[in-house]
């Protein structure tokens, strides 16, 4: 038997070091994982030494062949679907028995995103060089975020990488399936209020300023709507130096658009609109049961996978999408770092609702942490199901009449004075 140094994490996520007696280099991996332990890097005593980062077991090796050109992915963007599907092919490839090198090229070849082709293309070069494939992923940060990189780096080392890839790609599946239902929702209120703010443009340049002149010279008594009307109308079509009105409402409005971007785009601004949104009429609840859900997910799918409980909150904490929901995990975080339970800083948070908290409490009583949070993400997916269904059944009747209002109130506005002109034209 041979003598194996390692690197490993424990539950907690600290470093520890030690040897092991193994035949070899997969067996010493799977008496370390056997002892509780994440191990990061396994070198044969006499064949290499350890390095004293533990982000991976050929770190110093990968440094020493730092000279090795990385192709860029290039401009290009990469749909989330089709890294769904790179990632499913990439999974039933390995699982056929093709070597992880073969595959990549396999998949290179047919690739039809240039942006995705490059980046795989540049993965295959980097493994055949003798990188690691986690390591020559984290190459390529904006297709590979570090829920994948740490997900297949825990395939590699427990040798399940085809079964780590096929969860990837489940979860990408249901992440993406998750995202557009929110989408869909969203977007009927904004298209029905883009189409209102176009016709009320329309009516108040083009259309009302033709009423309005047809009005001149008769001695018409307004009525007040009409007044209204008309002088939102002349307002919208002034000038003022040399430029209409509706310009400058145009200028003033993309100027506060910028502005609001700028301000989302700090902490403060993120973690305030974030918390906005979980409080929003109709769309909060929504906002709250998506975010749960992707909690439960990432964070289920990551232990389930291997990866170290509190390397996986971190992880969790970076990809949750909400500040407010991000500032609760790192909360959970640092208490289970200090040892306590995930469950009392879930309760402290106020984020997560009674019947998740319980749920993680019971899957922490069993050992069945991950099981448990799965099923939490499924229960959610399902309630964003029927709240998106609810949603929609409510927003568009409200959205209907909102749009026949603004129209019916000009055309009202409109077709009084002239039922007076007319009535006044047969006395």
């Amino acid at each position: 038997m041979a003598h194996f140094q390692y690197i490993a994490l424990d539950a907690k996520g600290e470093q520890t070091t030690g040897s092991i007696e193994a035949n070899s280099e997969a067996e010493a991996i799977t008496q370390i994982r056997a002892q509780g332990f994440y191990p990061t890097q396994v070198v044969e005593q006499g064949k290499g030494t350890l390095s004293a980062s533990p982000s991976g077991g050929k770190k110093s090796s990968s440094k020493a062949r730092g000279k090795t050109k990385v192709k860029k992915s290039g401009g290009g963007k990469v749909k989330p679907k089709e890294m769904m599907i790179f990632t499913r092919q990439l999974a039933t490839l390995i699982e056929a028995g093709l070597p992880l090198l073969k595959s990549l090229t396999v998949l290179s070849k047919q690739e039809e995103n240039p942006a995705l082709k490059n980046a795989i293309s540049s993965i295959s070069d980097s493994v055949s060089s003798g990188s690691t494939f986690s390591e020559s992923l984290s190459q390529h940060p904006k297709l590979f975020n570090k829920l994948y990189v740490n997900m297949v780096r825990a395939g590699e080392l427990g040798g399940v990488l085809e079964v780590v890839l096929d969860r990837l790609a489940e979860y990408m599946e249901k992440a993406n399936k998750l995202k557009n239902k929110i989408v869909s929702a969203m977007m009927y209120p904004m298209i029905v209020m883009f189409i209102t703010v176009a016709i009320l443009v329309f009516l108040m340049v083009v259309v009302v300023p033709k009423f309005r002149t047809m009005f001149e010279g008769q001695n018409l008594e307004m009525p007040a709507i009409s007044k209204a009307v008309f002088g939102f109308s002349d307002s919208m079509i002034a000038t003022k130096l040399g430029i209409p009105m509706i310009v400058w409402i145009a200028i003033v409005v993309g100027i506060l658009v910028v502005s609001f971007k700028a301000w989302v785009s700090t902490d403060k601004g993120r973690f305030s609109m974030d918390g906005f949104k979980l409080k929003m009429p109709l769309l909060g609840d929504l906002q709250r049961k998506s975010a749960i859900s992707r909690f439960s997910r990432t964070l289920g799918t990551l232990v389930t996978s291997g990866v170290p409980i509190l390397q996986a909150l971190k992880i969790t904490g970076d990809t949750s999408g909400n500040a407010v929901v991000s500032g609760a995990i790192d909360r959970v975080h640092d208490a289970v770092k200090e040892g306590e339970s995930i469950v009392t800083p879930m309760q402290a948070s106020h984020v997560f609702p009674p019947m998740v908290i319980s749920m993680v409490d019971v899957g922490e009583e069993t050992g069945k942490l991950p099981d448990m949070l799965l099923k939490i993400a499924d229960v959610y997916d399902d309630e964003v199901d029927n709240s998106v269904d609810a949603l929609t059944s409510v927003l568009e009747p409200i959205m209907i009449v909102f749009l026949a209002l603004v129209v019916g109130t000009i055309v009202f506005a409109m077709f009084l004075p002239l039922m007076e002109m007319i009535n006044s034209m047969d006395g």
